[in-house]
């Protein structure tokens, strides 16, 4: 069965968020550093380039910029929120949705995970979770 691919591409801006100082605190992240990336992070840009199953997604905010490339389905090694090195396992979740495990690959912390999801009416909403605590990010495509 071939199943229609959503389309994650193009250029993202941030239109909402939802408890990030919250997840990062969840994280064990101090005071200060929390203040810095939540005000750095208040407007991030996300490109979003694909090839079929296969995201690169470039996050700039002001004071860093992140890139991750996976194909949904392979396990792939990325840094959490908090900088820690990880192999998520993203997959498909429902036909719109990719939801992303992350196993700390050293030490200890709290389970996190992100999902990304397209919605019915075009935003693009990136949920990251620390333990029991869960970051609502909603952007709009440019």
């Amino acid at each position: 069965m071939d199943r229609k691919i959503p389309d994650f591409a193009g250029t993202w801006k941030m239109k909402s968020s939802e408890n990030f100082e919250e997840l990062l605190s969840a994280l064990g992240v101090g005071f200060m550093l929390r203040k810095i990336a939540v005000t750095a992070a208040s407007k991030p840009s996300v490109q979003i380039t694909q090839d079929g199953e296969t995201l690169t997604i470039r996050t700039s905010t002001s004071v860093r910029t992140t890139n991750i490339s996976f194909t949904v389905g392979q396990p792939f090694s990325e840094t959490t929120v908090d900088g820690r090195p990880c192999t998520s396992h993203p997959c498909w979740e429902t036909e719109s949705k990719i939801s992303c495990e992350q196993i700390l690959q050293k030490g200890e912390g709290p389970k996190t995970a992100w999902t990304r999801e397209i919605t019915n009416d075009g935003e693009l909403i990136l949920t990251m979770s620390a333990g029991d605590v869960v970051c609502t990010r909603v952007y709009l495509r440019e």
